[in-house]
């Protein structure tokens, strides 16, 4: 496994890149965002939701396409611009809500049968990533679905794409895989709790 060194990214990483750019990431205009939310939903394959459960949810791009297939939907993020952005996104969405969450020490309570990590586990360490994977499978309910979408290229953070993935997988034995999806430069995994 390929992977940096350094700490986990904290808020004020977050919050000076959301005070340059409201959309640091182009996720409104990007056509490799575009083809990897397409991805990212088909992975799901038309399922229904009780209980989703976004981490790292920017900006709501996302949020607003996985809320179509969420009886309930709480996203999260660790900067406070971000989250104004996605609620105001999302705001004629009554199923989805929004908190100001760091994650693995703010994981919230309650089970989920949906957890989407998509474009967040890079910005942490291996130590902090295997936190969140035991949270994971704590939180998971039934035979729910875990779905880990990472960004493939080179990137300066704690880990990248691939080692982060890797590093879940591997510290979330409870969490079975059951899909892989190779895009242009991102990498999508499916793990499913067990019957």
């Amino acid at each position: 496994m390929t992977e940096h060194t350094g700490e986990s990214r904290d808020a004020d990483y977050f919050n000076r890149l959301y005070a340059t750019n409201p959309d640091p990431w182009n996720f409104t205009g990007s056509v490799y965002e575009r083809q990897k939310y397409d991805a990212t939903i088909g992975a799901l394959q038309s399922r229904r939701f009780a209980a989703g459960f976004e981490v790292g949810c920017s900006i709501g791009v996302l949020t607003a396409r996985l809320a179509a297939q969420c009886d309930q939907l709480l996203a999260i993020d660790i900067a406070p611009a971000a989250l104004a952005q996605a609620e105001q996104r999302c705001a004629a969405l009554g199923n989805t809500r929004f908190e100001c969450r760091r994650v693995p020490e703010e994981w919230p309570g309650g089970r989920f049968d949906l957890i989407v990590l998509s474009e967040v586990l890079y910005f942490l360490t291996p130590a902090d990533i295997a936190r969140v994977a035991a949270r994971a499978c704590a939180a998971i309910a039934g035979t729910g679905i875990a779905l880990l979408v990472n960004y493939t290229g080179a990137t300066p953070e704690p880990c990248t794409g691939e080692a982060a993935a890797d590093h879940f997988i591997a510290a979330a034995p409870r969490l079975l895989p059951i899909g892989r999806h190779h895009g242009e430069q991102f990498r999508i995994d499916v793990l499913r709790a067990p019957d």
